[in-house]
Formats: structure tokens, sequence, C-alpha cells
């Protein structure tokens, strides 16, 4: 069942006493366009992420945002000695040469840069790449989920106008005896017309003939418009993208559709033409958002 290009997932893995979430969003798109938002440090895994975006979605706009939280404090706190001493020897030379027996307090010295600092450990990024992986994967399968829903009411809104087109066009079928014996009146209207100029040559005449038969004609426009909806139908109940295609196949029957509209010009047959084709732009709006 071909699926929608509109979803949403997210997910979490744990790694190492943090926890690695992954929000997916996607919108339809022409193509498959993939941006990220990715933790600070974390770039390298940029093209590795992509890939496996590409490997599951064929269109579609997607935005992925990875977010970290660490479940513990992992900072180690640490001091510097000998950054100590010196601040402690600076104070005893400058209370030495201001007169004082003032002394730096603990307090103080913790607090001066550099004394007492926070140390983190160094990471293993190969470590986290399969938990993100991982949480990608079910962000994934929620988002492909979502897109196979929609994508189903999709199909269902589709194959539903595409039965209208066809009781539309079916009801010109049906009148296409009324409609060639319309159109040979006026042919036998204009022969007679043209017999009736004696300067009218003989190829003059079947040249006028030929053009008027062509234009009255919708056999073969009406054969192309029900070959074009049974492909349809077989698009539809196939398992996998055909937006594109389905696309070019809606703006092969809309060249019919017009062709239809020029030839057959009675006010009720007319009207149905209009209706076809405000049920196709209507299949056009809902393929836009089909994968």
């Amino acid at each position: 069942m071909p699926r929608s290009m509109t979803g949403f997932g997210k997910a979490d893995a744990e790694c190492d006493g943090e926890v690695v979430t992954v929000e997916l969003t996607s919108v339809n798109h022409r193509y498959l366009d993939c941006s990220l938002r990715l933790p600070h440090g974390w770039n390298a895994f940029e093209t590795t992420l992509k890939s496996t975006v590409k490997d599951r979605l064929a269109r579609g706009k997607v935005s992925m945002t990875v977010v970290r939280r660490k479940l513990r404090a992992s900072p180690s706190v640490r001091f510097d000695i000998d950054l100590a001493r010196q601040y402690v020897d600076a104070s005893k030379e400058l209370s030495h040469l201001l007169g004082t027996f003032e002394n730096l307090s603990l307090d103080t010295l913790s607090q001066l840069d550099g004394v007492i600092y926070q140390e983190d450990a160094e990471e293993d990024l190969a470590a986290f790449e399969p938990h993100i992986q991982l949480a990608l994967g079910k962000a994934l399968d929620q988002l492909k989920e979502m897109r196979a829903t929609e994508g189903a009411a999709l199909v269902q809104d589709v194959n539903a106008r595409l039965g209208t087109m066809r009781g539309f066009l079916q009801s010109i079928e049906d009148q296409l005896p009324s409609i060639r014996e319309h159109y040979e009146n006026r042919l036998r209207t204009r022969v007679a017309e043209l017999n009736a100029d004696a300067a009218v040559t003989e190829e003059r005449l079947a040249v006028e003939m030929a053009t008027l038969a062509d234009k009255s004609d919708v056999s073969e426009e009406v054969t192309r418009l029900i070959a074009h909806f049974d492909h349809a139908d077989k698009m539809l109940a196939q398992d996998e993208p055909i937006g594109r295609k389905l696309d070019f196949l809606i703006q092969e029957m809309q060249r019919e559709i017009n062709t239809l509209g020029v030839k057959v010009r009675d006010s009720a047959n007319a009207h149905i033409v209009l209706e076809m084709k405000s049920e196709l732009e209507k299949i056009r709006e809902q393929v836009q958002n089909i994968e």
C-alpha cells in the first residue's frame, strides 16, 4: 500500500548513563531531503544517519533532531595544587609588601580561577553510534507506520474519486452513438454546403470531411482514459513508492480530458467534462503527498 509523506516518530536509547532521543518529522517533497540537528561534537554521525534514513524512505522532507540527556552527573571535580600554591605564595608576598598579617582563606582560594575545576571524561563516540542507530530505527518505524496509515486514507480517497470519474466517463461513452449521430448530421450539412459551392474541388471536400470527422470522434480519448484509470488502480495496489509515477499519469489524464472537452461541445457532456476536471484536480492534490 502506498504511503503518505507526512509522519512523526520519536524514540529513546540508553548508553553509558545517558539517554539519546531521536525525533523525526516529515512532510511532502519532490525528492528525499533530510536535515539534522545534532548535539555538540556529534557531527561525525551525520553521514551515517542520513544514509539510514535514505535506506528506509524514498521521498519527503525529513527533519531529524537528536538530543542527549545525562542520567547522572559524570564530570569529575579536580584541583590544581601547583596553581593553588602559586596563589598562596603570591598572597603572602603581597601581605609582606603591604605590611599586613592577612592570609588567603581556603574559601577565597577555592574560588580563584583554575584552582578547582570539572574534568569531563573523553568520549568514545564509536560507543554511542549503535545506540543512536537503535533509537533512529525505532523512530523510523513509528514514522513509517504513521505514513502508512495516512497513505491508506489517501489511497481510499483517490480510488473513490477515480470511481466517480469512471462513472462520468461511462455517461459520455453511453452517449457516443447519439454524439456520433449529431456530428454525422453536421458533416452532412457541411458536405451539402460544400457541394453547393461549385468552386470546391473533390480534394477540398475530402479534406473538410476528414477534418470534421476527426474533430467529432472521441472514442480514442475514452479508450485511453479507461486505460489510464486501470493503470492507476494497479499502481495504487502496489506496495512501493508511486507518487512521481502517479503524478505523471495524472498529467496524461488531464491531456485526454482537455481533448475530450474540445470535441464534446453539447452542454450536458461539457458539464460532465468539467466535473471530471474538478475530480482530477482533487486527486492531484492528494497525490502530492503520496511517497
